[in-house]
């Protein structure tokens, strides 16, 4: 679901879980996920994610967010400064 895309984009260490690779990880059921954000209000965190792991911290713990700043821009091939 997520190698692919990294793949194509250039993005090797990414889209898996093995070793040497980002650990960027969502724990969630999906009979209880739901997007609350709306056109009105776009900035609304679903409901239904439990746990959220990125670059191996623990960014969403029990369906709240902590103080981990982990994530950083990633741009593949295609991107070109402006």
């Amino acid at each position: 679901m997520t190698g692919l895309p990294a793949a194509r984009v250039g993005l090797r260490d990414r889209g898996l879980l093995q070793v040497g690779s980002y650990a960027d990880i969502t724990i969630f059921d999906p009979q209880r996920v739901f997007d609350r954000a709306t056109f009105e209000n776009p900035n609304q965190h679903p409901d239904g994610i439990k746990h959220v792991i990125v670059n191996g911290q623990l960014t969403v713990y029990d369906g709240l967010r902590t103080k981990a700043l982990a994530g950083r821009v990633l741009r593949g091939p295609g991107y070109h400064r402006q």
